[in-house]
């Protein structure tokens, strides 16, 4: 990894030196709960959620059995697999999908992590079904949004069409066990699910995608060893990222821009939920910022760190001048290079060690997510108590396209106005989440880039932007955990036809429109900034984009 730290460049050496003396990286290695919290409830909880450290270790035995169950799904007819899984059993496997792809003649792979209507009959159209192998991922087997997912598609394929992947004794495991799943691929107990890369939560997908499994786990453990507990702190890559990290946030830059060329674009929402769920909690927090384009070098602030992951040779040329112009003023940027697609096995392992220290040098439990819960609580009482966090006073304005409701008072005769005076109260230090509980579509995303774009470049604030409800499973912790320097903008949308959930009283429109709502009620609760804006039918985020490029222009 190439660095450029600016002022930053002795602080760093200092703490980096610090965590030598301190034997870090040796910790870790030792599984030293307290590294991260003394409390015995922490203690117990840290001490069973270490695994990651060998783990690619662990799973080189099981390569053989994996490609033998990846020759038999081929060996079946199986035309495409589809994993639904929310955050840390998806986020991984997308990435080996984006950035290494299928094999020849292996299934093509589909990831499902939305409730979202629209979103699921349109996968649905694009499979057959009993063409299709099911992989039904959720460590706590417990999952509404992937439970929700197989009575779907338990309807319309045989049992020997799913498999699963979670923890020993789980739900899942007895429902796989009592509806005769094809195959239940136990996963070790003692590894939480963000850090689950390099777990059956990755390898089998990978395996039926005929990744080279021998080779991903090889570059692995040469990380792993890198990292080991007798390297010297500034010769090891993940204990000197994580220090540098937890330096930079503890002086103002918490605020990490990854910047990638397309192929490893996915790579940043993996380290978004990875480094977001882990350190965001106590109002501490690093906010990583994945899919923000690069801007002119005077439109960032001081709380920016940016990380630059290159593949190959190949260099973008606009990329590079965007950097060093940032680099002449000052801000840290990490480069950090990959021979090849595989060494994305080395970098899951850099980034989840790297993550551990940062969190031990903040001081928080880097393995545990105590805020995530509460929007699933409020989602749950929606659905079953017909609860509405949304009342009447907190509606602000409307018309026939549109409904905003806010959770501070704010005076708006138009949706203009309301947008304006959301965004005008942004300090030095906030950012600014879209989070958008609509279908993943190359026109929402359009639309959400010209929103986080004109807002980074009027406010001059770091932008997120995460679609609903996989987000509460990657950013909504630190959301509500981390500091109180959100901007949350939640945007729903009418569903222009539902899809049914078998076997239950409510729809998947019902249930992505009570997790937007669960969400809501949290942000509410824990006292953040908080803005929601309602598409009635016939109304497009197009044009809520466009409102809200006017209202930051005319500020």
């Amino acid at each position: 990894m190439n660095h450029s730290l600016g002022d930053y460049t002795n602080d760093v050496a200092m703490h980096v030196a610090a965590a030598e003396q301190n034997d870090l990286a040796a910790r870790v290695w030792q599984r030293d709960a307290t590294l991260w919290k003394t409390e015995p409830a922490h203690i117990a909880e840290i001490s069973n959620r270490l695994g990651w450290l060998t783990v690619a270790q662990t799973m080189r035995a099981q390569i053989a059995a994996l490609r033998a169950f990846a020759a038999e799904i081929k060996r079946a007819g199986f035309k495409s697999a589809v994993l639904c899984g929310m955050g840390g059993s998806s986020l991984g496997v997308e990435v080996l999908r984006d950035v290494i792809g299928s094999a020849r003649g292996y299934p093509q792979l589909f990831v499902l992590d939305s409730t979202d209507p629209a979103t699921i009959r349109a996968l649905a159209r694009k499979i057959t079904p009993k063409k299709t192998l099911f992989i039904i991922a959720s460590k706590s087997g417990g999952t509404t949004e992937t439970l929700s997912h197989y009575k779907y598609f338990a309807t319309r394929a045989p049992a020997q069409n799913f498999i699963a992947i979670t923890d020993a004794g789980s739900g899942l495991h007895q429902l796989a066990l009592e509806k005769k799943f094809r195959r239940v691929f136990e996963n070790p107990s003692d590894i939480g699910g963000r850090f689950s890369a390099l777990s059956y939560f990755g390898l089998v997908p990978a395996a039926l995608m005929g990744i080279d499994l021998t080779k991903l786990l090889d570059r692995a453990e040469a990380m792993a060893r890198a990292c080991g507990a007798d390297i010297p702190a500034e010769e090891n890559p993940g204990e000197w990222l994580g220090v540098a990290l937890a330096t930079l946030a503890q002086h103002g830059r918490d605020k990490i821009t990854f910047v990638t060329p397309r192929a490893l674009a996915s790579f940043g929402a993996w380290a978004e939920q990875l480094i977001a769920e882990s350190s965001g909690k106590e109002g501490k927090g690093i906010v990583p910022v994945d899919g923000e384009p690069l801007g002119k070098s005077g439109i960032y602030g001081a709380d920016r760190v940016f990380v630059h992951l290159q593949l190959g040779k190949t260099r973008g040329a606009k990329i590079e001048r965007a950097l060093t112009a940032l680099e002449k003023i000052g801000h840290p940027i990490l480069r950090v290079p990959l021979r090849d697609p595989y060494d994305l096995g080395a970098e899951f392992f850099r980034w989840e060690f790297a993550t551990a220290v940062a969190c031990a040098l903040l001081g928080v439990n880097a393995f545990d997510q105590p805020n995530v819960e509460e929007a699933k609580v409020n989602a749950r009482k929606m659905l079953t108590d017909d609860r509405r966090p949304l009342t009447a006073d907190q509606l602000i304005w409307e018309n026939s396209q549109f409904a905003v409701y806010a959770t501070e008072k704010i005076a708006a005769k138009n949706l203009r106005d309301a947008l304006r005076a959301f965004c005008a109260p942004a300090r030095p230090g906030d950012y600014l989440a879209l989070m958008a509980y609509l279908p993943n579509t190359p026109l929402n995303r359009a639309a959400l880039k010209v929103m986080r774009v004109a807002a980074r470049d009027a406010l001059q604030i770091a932008t997120t932007v995460g679609f609903g409800p996989r987000f509460l499973h990657s950013t909504g912790q630190l959301h509500k955990g981390g500091a109180n320097n959100v901007l949350a903008l939640q945007i729903t949308a009418e569903n222009a036809r539902d899809a049914a959930i078998p076997g239950e009283a409510y729809t998947f429109g019902d249930l992505i429109h009570a997790q937007a709502a669960g969400d809501w009620q949290a942000l509410a609760d824990r006292g953040r900034r908080a803005l929601r804006v309602h598409l009635k039918r016939g109304a497009t985020l197009r044009a809520l984009a466009a409102e809200m490029k006017r209202a930051l222009r005319d500020a």
